[in-house]
């Protein structure tokens, strides 16, 4: 075998090994939720993973700094909530979740996800 078909199959091998682990061990950082949240909604959402306490109420503050029509809308369906995000300013979103589970939001297109779990 020439050096440079080792080079390939070296190089090959690691980026392999690069998009199992980003794809598939990457592990969500969630941030642990007390009574309230504040959600950044710029280019997404900051923090999109939240943990929350079953039977305990919290309170999501979204201030959406990006002029996108795409993350001018949020959206909780389990919950039946959709409401509009003005540029600037905070909306707070009150939940008391009952049953423990992973519950999605997303924009008003779907395109952006974040995730309340419940414990």
């Amino acid at each position: 075998m020439q050096l440079n078909n080792i080079i390939v199959t070296i190089a090959g091998i690691s980026i392999i090994a690069f998009i199992y682990w980003f794809f598939l061990m990457k592990k969500e950082k969630a941030v642990i939720a007390g009574d309230f949240v504040d959600i950044t909604v710029s280019g997404g959402y900051s923090p999109d993973t939240i943990a929350v306490a079953k039977d305990k109420k919290i309170t999501l503050r979204f201030t959406r700094q990006d002029k996108s029509s795409c993350l001018e809308e949020i959206v909780i369906p389990e919950f039946k909530i959709r409401k509009f995000l003005p540029l600037g300013k905070t909306v707070a979103i009150e939940l008391n979740p009952k049953k423990a589970g992973e519950y999605e939001f997303v924009c008003g297109m779907n395109m952006f996800h974040g995730k309340l779990i419940v414990r």
